[in-house]
C-alpha cells in the first residue's frame, strides 16, 4: 500500500461499492428526481435507461463514473429499476455490450451535471485540506475522508487513492509544521532555554523537570495545599502564559499540550527543535492554568470535607458524648421548676370553680419544697453543667462547629498567603467584599492584637460575630482574627462555587460571565443561533404561542379525566399516577428471545474488538498523538489489547503475550502515544454511526429518544478528583461517570464528574458534547436531573425534557391564566407563570442559551451562575418561568399518555441494563477505579464506553442476523417481539481470564450462527 494511513481494505473500498447501500442510502443517493428523469427518458431500451441511471446515480454516491456500470449492487439495480417501470433488473448486463454507448453517455453526464475533473479543482481542495488540518489537527484518514465528501459535494470527479491520499499527508504535514513553526518563531532565546530545561533530570532526581511539574495535588490536606500553589507559582514564573498564542486554533494548542502532559520526556527529546519547544510552549501554556484550577480544587474539597464537614462531625460527636450529662442536668431543672409552678400558683377546682391559695408564700417554703426532689447543690452543678455544655440563648445552630472549626488554623495556616499571590482572584460586585477581605488575610496572621477597624465586619453573620468579637480569650477591643480568617474562608467557598469570586488564571474557576457571548460578537452570532433554536428575537408572540399551547393542553387533558383510569386526585387536589403495571412477555417473545440467543457466537471480548474493527475501520481513529503518519504493524491488536486492559480495570498482565503485538513494551508505547479522550471519541462515533445503520437498531428506535444518567465509582487511592459519599462510596471517595445512550442502544459519550453532583447541572454539557450520531430530541433522566431552570435551558436549547417524577404529589403545576378553569387539574395548577418577567429578561435568555449552544460557556457555569445557595437570581428566575410551562406540558402528557410514560421507562431500563453491563465488564480490581487524575479517571471510563459500544455493535449484528435467519426458517418472527430483544445479552462473551485475540477469517463477514438446536458445548 504506498499511503500507510489507509489500509488495503480501506483503500480497495474507495470511489467503489463496499457492499450493497442502506435503505437511507438508497433513498437519499439513488432516487431518482423530475430532473433525472427528464435525462433518462430519452434513452430508448430499458437497459440503458437502466444503465443511465446506475452512472448517474453512482456518481452522485461515489463521486466516479464506473468503468463498469454493470457491477453495481442488485439492490441499486432492483430500487432504479422501480423507479423506471423496468420489470426485469437483470438487463442492466445489456448494457456493457457497447462500450461507445457507455462513454457518451458518461460525456453526457459530465457536460449536463457540471461535472469537473480533479486537476481542476486540486489547488481549491489543497487550500481547503489546509485550512482544516489547521484548525483541527485530525488525523490522516479523518481528513481523507473529508476531502472525499467534499469532492463529492463539489461534484469534482475522484482521483486515484494514491494521488488523494498523497495529496492529504502532505497538506497535513505541511500544516503540522506551520504549526510548529509559528509557535517557535513566538519565543525568545532565552524562553527557549527554560523550556528546554524542563526535559532535563536535575543531579540527584529521577524524573525531568516536566514529568515533576505535570503531577498534580493528589492528597488533600494543607500541606499539600500549599504544595499546589507552589506549583502554579512555579509554572507561572516560566512567564509562557504571556506568550501571545491567540492566532493559534485552540484545538490545535489543546492536542499539543494533550502530548506534552502525557509523552515521555525521552520522546520529547528526540523531535526536532521547533516541533519540540512548539509542544512544550502549549504544554507550558496548559500548565499553567491548569495548575491553578489543581490548587482551586483541592481549596475546595479541602473545606468542604476536611474543614466544614469534619468539623460538623465532630461537633456532632462531642454534642452524643454531653447529652447523657444534659439530659439529667434537664431533668432536674424541669423537675425543680415543676415544684415551682405547683407550689407557688393558684388551684382551680375545675368542678366547683373554688380557687385555693399557693401551697407555699415564702421563698424558704418554695426552696424546702424544691430540695425535697432535687437537693440545692445538685441543682447548681445541673445549672453549670447547662451553662457549659449548652450554647448561648442568643447563639445560632452553627455556633459549635464553628467553634470546633477553629482548632483546625493549622490546617489552613500554610497556604493562606500564597493564596491571594498566587491566585489572581476577581470578584462581582456581590464577591468584592469577601475578596477584599481575603486579600488583608495575610496581614493579620500572628499578630497579638486585631482591631475592630481592621476587619470587615459586615462579613460577621450569625455566629462568626460573636467567635470574631467576643471570644472570651480576647482583650476588650480586639478580634480573633483566626475566627475571621475561617468566616472569610467559609464565605470564599460558596463564594467561588457561585462564581461570585473567580479566578482570572484559570479556566476551570474563571468568569463564566466573561465567557458569555456579548457586544458584537453576540449581534453576529445571533441570527444565526435564533435560526438554530427556532427561537425569535422578541418574546411577545412566542410567549403568547406556549400560553396558548399550556391553555389548550389543560383543558383538553382535564376533558378526558374522567375516562383516564391512570390517575387520581387526593382530597388536596394533588396528581397521582397509578403504577405502570409490566408489559406482559407472550410466548412468541420468549421463544424468539431463546432461540437468538442460543444463535450467537461464543467469542472471547477481544475478538469481539477485532471483528467490530474489521466492520467499522473504528481502529482507524487511534492517531498517534506525535502527529506521525507510519502505523505500527498490527497495532488494532495491540489496540484491543489496551482496551481488555482499561476497560476491564485488569491492567496489562492478562493480556500481554508472546506475539509482538501484546509486549509489554508495545503496550506501553500504544497506550501513551495513541490511546486518549479524543481518539476513543472519534473510534466511538464510527461505532454509534454503523450501529444506526442496522435494521435491528432502528426497529428499536430512531436514534431521538436518549437518557443521561450516572453510574458511580468507588476511588479507593487519594484523589483530588474523587468525594465522599456514604450511601455510594462507603468510607472512600469516589467519581460519578455521567453517560448517555439513545434508543438504539449506542452510548453517544459521557463525563466524570467528582463526587455525586446533581446531574442536572451537567445534562447540557453532556447532551452538546456527545461524539457522534443524531442530535437527540427527547431527553430522559431521573427525578435527580430535574430543576425548573434546567427544564427552561434544555426547552430553550430545542429538546423535549422528559425528566421520571418520582415526588409527582408534591410537583407544583403552573398555569399562567389565573382564572381559567381547568376541571380536576384546578388545585394541582396552583403556581402561575409570569410571562411579562421571561419578557423583561428574554434578551439576555437568548444569550445564555446562544452562549451554551455557541460552546461559548459550560452550561455548568451557567445553572451555577444562576441559582444561589438554592435560590434564583432575577434572570434565573425568569429562565425558571419559562422551564415550568414545559413542565406542565410533560405533567399532563404523562397524566394523558400511559404510552409515553411507558417509553420513558423503556429508556430509563435500557439505560440501566448498559450500566448493568458496564459493571461486568468493568470487574477487575472489585470495579474500583485506581485512578488519581480526571485525565485518567476519563481516559479509562472512555475505555469502557467504547467497549460498551462495541460489544453492543456485535450483539446486535449478530442478533439481526439471526432474527433473518429464523425468519428464512420459517420461524414465527413477530415485529413487535423483535423490537423488544436486548442488545445486553452477555452469555455469550468471555470477559475473565486470558484472552484470544486471533480473528478467524470471516468470508461473508460474519462468523456462522451457532444452531439453536444444538446441544449446548456442540
Amino acid at each position: 500500500m504506498p499511503v500507510e494511513f489507509l489500509t488495503d481494505s480501506q483503500a480497495a473500498a474507495y470511489a467503489a461499492y463496499d457492499g450493497a447501500p442502506s435503505r437511507t442510502e438508497l433513498e437519499r443517493f439513488f432516487f431518482l428526481d423530475d430532473a433525472d428523469r427528464t435525462l433518462i427518458e430519452p434513452k430508448r431500451r430499458a437497459y440503458n435507461r437502466l444503465g443511465f441511471a446506475a452512472q448517474l446515480t453512482t456518481a452522485r454516491y461515489l463521486g466516479v463514473f464506473l468503468d463498469d456500470p454493470t457491477d453495481v449492487p442488485a439492490e441499486v439495480a432492483d430500487y432504479l429499476a422501480e423507479q423506471l417501470d423496468i420489470a426485469d433488473a437483470s438487463v442492466l448486463k445489456t448494457y456493457g455490450d457497447r462500450e461507445n454507448t457507455r462513454l457518451d453517455h458518461v460525456r453526457e453526464l459530465r457536460r449536463v451535471l457540471e461535472y469537473t475533473e480533479f486537476a481542476e479543482a486540486e489547488a481549491e481542495l489543497r487550500v481547503w485540506v489546509d485550512a482544516r488540518a489547521w484548525t483541527t489537527g485530525e488525523g490522516p484518514k479523518a481528513l481523507f475522508d473529508a476531502s472525499v465528501g467534499w469532492l463529492r459535494e463539489r461534484r469534482v470527479l475522484l482521483p486515484g487513492v494514491t494521488t488523494l491520499a498523497r495529496l492529504v499527508a502532505s497538506v497535513r504535514e505541511a500544516a503540522n509544521q506551520r504549526l510548529w513553526d509559528t509557535l517557535y518563531g513566538l519565543l525568545s532565546i532565552g524562553q527557549r532555554a527554560v523550556l528546554d530545561s524542563l526535559l532535563t533530570v536535575p543531579p540527584g532526581a529521577r524524573v525531568s523537570e516536566l514529568d515533576r511539574l505535570r503531577r498534580g495535588p493528589v492528597r488533600i490536606s494543607g500541606p499539600q495545599m500549599k504544595w499546589a500553589l507552589a506549583r502554579a507559582a512555579e509554572i507561572a514564573d516560566f512567564g509562557m502564559a504571556e506568550v501571545d498564542v491567540s492566532a493559534i486554533p485552540p484545538r490545535r494548542l489543546a492536542e499539543l499540550s494533550r502530548y506534552g502532559v502525557d509523552g515521555k520526556a525521552s520522546l520529547l527529546r528526540r523531535h526536532g527543535e521547533s516541533r519540540r519547544l512548539a509542544t512544550l510552549l502549549a504544554t507550558a501554556v496548559y500548565l499553567a492554568t491548569r495548575a491553578v484550577d489543581d490548587a482551586l480544587d483541592l481549596l475546595e474539597v479541602l473545606i468542604a470535607t476536611k474543614l466544614l464537614a469534619r468539623a460538623e462531625r465532630e461537633t456532632a460527636k462531642e454534642k452524643l458524648k454531653t447529652l447523657p450529662r444534659v439530659e439529667r442536668a434537664g431533668a432536674k431543672l424541669a423537675a425543680a421548676f415543676q415544684v415551682v409552678f405547683d407550689t407557688t400558683s393558684e388551684q382551680v377546682d375545675t368542678d366547683s370553680g373554688e380557687i385555693t391559695p399557693p401551697k407555699v408564700e415564702t421563698l424558704e417554703a418554695m426552696w424546702a419544697e424544691i430540695e425535697q426532689v432535687v437537693p440545692r447543690d445538685e441543682l447548681a452543678a445541673a445549672l453549670a453543667a447547662l451553662f457549659e455544655l449548652t450554647p448561648p440563648l442568643d447563639s445560632d445552630a452553627d455556633e459549635a462547629w464553628r467553634s470546633q472549626l477553629l482548632t483546625r488554623f493549622g490546617t489552613v495556616r500554610p497556604f493562606l498567603g500564597l493564596l491571594v499571590q498566587v491566585v489572581d482572584f476577581g470578584a462581582t460586585p456581590e464577591g468584592l467584599p469577601v475578596l477584599r477581605a481575603l486579600k488583608t488575610l495575610p496581614d493579620l496572621m500572628g499578630r497579638k492584637k486585631v482591631g475592630p477597624a481592621e476587619i470587615d465586619t459586615g462579613l460577621l453573620t450569625g455566629s462568626w460575630r460573636r467567635l470574631v468579637l467576643s471570644a472570651p480569650h480576647l482583650e476588650p477591643g480586639t478580634v480573633d482574627w483566626k475566627a475571621y480568617a475561617f468566616c472569610v474562608l467559609e464565605q470564599l467557598h460558596r463564594m467561588l462555587r457561585r462564581r461570585e469570586v473567580f479566578a482570572k488564571n484559570s479556566s476551570k474557576w474563571g468568569d463564566p460571565r466573561a465567557k458569555l457571548l456579548a457586544g458584537e460578537a453576540w449581534e453576529q452570532t445571533k441570527p444565526t443561533v435564533l435560526a438554530s433554536l427556532n427561537l425569535p428575537a422578541e418574546a411577545g408572540e412566542h410567549l403568547s404561542a406556549r400560553a396558548a399551547l399550556l391553555d389548550g393542553t389543560y383543558r383538553e387533558v382535564a376533558g378526558r379525566v374522567p375516562a383516564n383510569s391512570q390517575i387520581v386526585f387526593d382530597d388536596d387536589g394533588r396528581l397521582h399516577f397509578a403504577a405502570l403495571e409490566p408489559e406482559p412477555e407472550p410466548a412468541s417473545l420468549r421463544a424468539l428471545r431463546e432461540a437468538v440467543e442460543a444463535m450467537l457466537p461464543r467469542v472471547d471480548l477481544p475478538e469481539v474488538l477485532l471483528e467490530v474493527f474489521s466492520w467499522t475501520g473504528a481502529d482507524q481513529a487511534f492517531t498517534s498523538v506525535t502527529g506521525g503518519e507510519a502505523r505500527l504493524k498490527d497495532l488494532n491488536v495491540t489496540i484491543a489489547a489496551l482496551l481488555v486492559a482499561h476497560a476491564c480495570n485488569v491492567g496489562y498482565t492478562p493480556v500481554i503475550g508472546s506475539a509482538d503485538a501484546l509486549k509489554y513494551g508495545r503496550l506501553s508505547h500504544v497506550d501513551q502515544t495513541y490511546l486518549r479522550l479524543a481518539t476513543y471519541r472519534a473510534a466511538n462515533a464510527t461505532l454509534i454511526d454503523y450501529q444506526a445503520s442496522i435494521p435491528l437498531a432502528q426497529a428499536w428506535g430512531g436514534g431521538l429518544v436518549a437518557s443521561v444518567d450516572g453510574m458511580r465509582f468507588v476511588v479507593p487511592v487519594p484523589s483530588v478528583y474523587a468525594r465522599p459519599n456514604p450511601k455510594y462510596f462507603g468510607r472512600r471517595g469516589g467519581a460519578t461517570w455521567l453517560n448517555m445512550i439513545n434508543d438504539q442502544a449506542a452510548g453517544l459519550g459521557g463525563k466524570v464528574v467528582a463526587g455525586t453532583p446533581r446531574d442536572s447541572l451537567y445534562v447540557l454539557d453532556v447532551l452538546y458534547d456527545r461524539d457522534g450520531g443524531k442530535r437527540p430530541e427527547t431527553i430522559v433522566t431521573d427525578t435527580a436531573s430535574y430543576s425548573d431552570i434546567v427544564f427552561g435551558l434544555l426547552t430553550l436549547a430545542g429538546f423535549a425534557y422528559a425528566p421520571q417524577l418520582a415526588d409527582l404529589p408534591d410537583q407544583k403545576m403552573w398555569r399562567i391564566d389565573r382564572t381559567a378553569d381547568y376541571g380536576a387539574f384546578q388545585d394541582a395548577a396552583r403556581g402561575r407563570v409570569d410571562l411579562a418577567r421571561i419578557e423583561r429578561h428574554w434578551e439576555d435568555i437568548l444569550r445564555i442559551i446562544g452562549s451554551i449552544h455557541t460552546g461559548a460557556v459550560r452550561a455548568y457555569d451557567v445553572i451555577r451562575m444562576l441559582s444561589r445557595d438554592g435560590r434564583s437570581t432575577p434572570l434565573g428566575d425568569a429562565i425558571a418561568h419559562y422551564g415550568r410551562i414545559a413542565k406542565t406540558l410533560h405533567i399532563l402528557r404523562l397524566a394523558d399518555e400511559p404510552g409515553y410514560r411507558r417509553q420513558i421507562k423503556v429508556q430509563a431500563n435500557l439505560q440501566e441494563g448498559r450500566h448493568s453491563l458496564a459493571r461486568k465488564i468493568f470487574h477487575g480490581r472489585s470495579g474500583q477505579l485506581y485512578q488519581r487524575y480526571q485525565d485518567g479517571m476519563e481516559d479509562q471510563l472512555g475505555a469502557l464506553g467504547l467497549v460498551l459500544n462495541a460489544l453492543v455493535l456485535f450483539t446486535t449484528r449478530y442478533t439481526d442476523a439471526a432474527v433473518n435467519q429464523l425468519r428464512t426458517d420459517g420461524f414465527d418472527v413477530r415485529d413487535e417481539d423483535v423490537a423488544r430483544l436486548s442488545p445486553f445479552v452477555r452469555h455469550h462473551i468471555n470477559m475473565l481470564g486470558r484472552y484470544s485475540f486471533q480473528l478467524p477469517d470471516l468470508p461473508g463477514g460474519l462468523r456462522p450462527l451457532r444452531d439453536p438446536d444444538a446441544v449446548d458445548g456442540e
